[in-house]
């Protein structure tokens, strides 16, 4: 079986910001592979820095207007799209007036992480899961890229696990030189509690949730996890080999886009 329907969760992508290690694999990923598959779709948070109208988003009617509860408060979703003529692709994006309008990605004017990270992480994996499964979409692959992404693997396997359009999907998430500071903020273990998932399902956070814990969530609940910096924790691999999980390890940067679709496949072929 063959990878040819794959779903990108990215926390930020080039041209749209600018260039990381994270917003250049997003791109570039992508492009080296889409003359493989026969669909990907790519979402992303649409942060303040990016420019609209310059990027001439628009919005998806028939996918906006939901609202997402949070802790208890009704959040709008609304998504916009964007075309990269150059690469021939087009990328979702995220957008809620209160956690991305007006703000920067993940750290304020002064360097500092915004204090409801946790939340924002939230809405937006749970505004990607929602707006494929109304598109009644079902990929063969979802591929997160950055902590922002973190969470999709939980919802997927859990508060969307009986939903056509993931019940078969494998999923990957990739690791790279990054975190976040200090810890996210007092109770965002329990605002991730979403529909009925068992409480066990946040087994691997404590009370306050560190960079290192949300990886840890992460590739439990992900079938196969892929290296993209030299400095990513040996932690995590040791981890991901414990509960058996599929490792690409670091490639070289002109082999890393076929590695990676082999990798899909053969994740796809070890039911």
């Amino acid at each position: 079986m063959k990878a040819e329907k794959i779903l990108f969760i990215t926390q930020e992508i080039t041209p749209f910001v600018p260039e990381s290690p994270i917003a250049k694999v997003s791109h570039d990923l992508p492009q080296s592979i889409q003359d493989k598959v026969k669909e990907m779709r790519l979402f992303t948070p649409l942060w303040g820095t990016i420019n609209t109208r310059r990027n001439n988003l628009h919005e998806v009617i028939r996918l906006s207007g939901m609202n997402l509860i949070i802790d208890d408060t009704d959040h709008p979703l609304i998504i916009k799209v964007a075309s990269l003529q150059s690469a021939r692709m087009q990328v979702y994006f995220i957008e809620n007036d209160d956690y991305f309008h007006n703000r920067l990605m993940t750290k304020d004017e002064n360097g500092a992480e915004y204090s409801d990270n946790d939340e924002r992480m939230i809405f937006f994996n749970l505004g990607v899961l929602e707006a494929v499964k109304k598109q009644r979409w079902c990929p063969d692959i979802i591929h997160c890229n950055g902590w922002m992404s973190a969470l999709a693997p939980l919802y997927a396997r859990n508060a969307y696990k009986d939903e056509p359009s993931f019940r078969d999907s494998k999923i990957v998430i990739s690791l790279f030189d990054e975190s976040f500071d200090g810890e996210l903020a007092e109770r965002a273990k329990e605002k991730m509690q979403y529909k009925e998932m068992p409480v066990e399902c946040l087994s691997e956070l404590g009370d306050k949730v560190t960079y290192t814990e949300l990886i840890r969530l992460a590739i439990r609940h992900c079938d196969g996890i892929i290296i993209n910096s030299d400095n990513v924790p040996e932690e995590f691999v040791e981890y991901a080999k414990s509960l058996g999980k599929a490792i690409l390890p670091k490639q070289e940067p002109e082999t890393f886009a076929e590695s990676c679709y082999n990798f899909y496949n053969m994740l796809l072929c070890n039911e």
